[in-house]
């Protein structure tokens, strides 16, 4: 890179040098046929108006619409005309507000993510409920699994009338609660041998 054609490095700072001295910097010359074909310059095209269509002549024809169009239109009528270029934004909003007026655009299409009421509970279904595996474990419908077979074995045996308020029993009797516990306790100071 520091041969005296240079490399890019010495190109650039000696063309920047070029430019902060105010010397016009002449283009380098190029080597590879793709860039010389590349920086040959192109002649812009100017451009051409497109050929009026059958369309055009016919909007050309016809005045701008106004409100009072917008009045006359039902929701049956062509509103193609009331959104082309050159109409009042106001004439504008007001076909579109008639247009989607139209009960058939006021329908929601469930896609929508917060329409719903969040405040209303929704409560899981029993049947649901009753096949989750934290319902086993807390023993949710323990009673009354207890209460159905109760039934059935009553019904077996005897046909008189079952009572429908059957308590669960505890598999553990250690680990029942029990409401006066601690009236009957010595206290930290007091021991049974005393």
């Amino acid at each position: 890179m520091s041969d005296e054609g240079g490399g890019f490095l010495s190109r650039w700072a000696r063309r920047k040098e070029q430019a902060r001295a105010g010397v016009e910097v002449a283009p380098e010359p190029s080597t590879d046929a793709a860039l010389v074909v590349a920086e040959t310059p192109i002649e812009p095209v100017p451009p051409q108006a497109p050929a009026p269509t059958v369309g055009d002549a016919a909007a050309a024809a016809e005045p701008l619409p106004t409100m009072a169009d917008v009045a006359m239109l039902s929701h049956e009528s062509d509103y193609s005309r009331f959104v082309a270029s050159g109409v009042d934004e106001g004439v504008k909003r007001a076909a579109m507000r008639k247009l989607f007026s139209d009960p058939h655009f006021n329908v929601m299409d469930g896609l929508d993510t917060y329409i719903d009421d969040y405040g209303k509970p929704d409560p899981i279904p029993i049947a649901m409920l009753r096949q989750m595996n934290q319902s086993k474990i807390l023993r949710l419908f323990e009673v009354e699994e207890q209460a159905e077979e109760a039934k059935q074995i009553g019904a077996l045996e005897n046909p008189a009338p079952i009572d429908e308020t059957v308590t669960p029993t505890d598999d553990d009797p250690d680990l029942r609660l029990q409401q006066d516990d601690a009236a009957g306790r010595p206290g930290p100071g007091e021991g049974t041998g005393a």
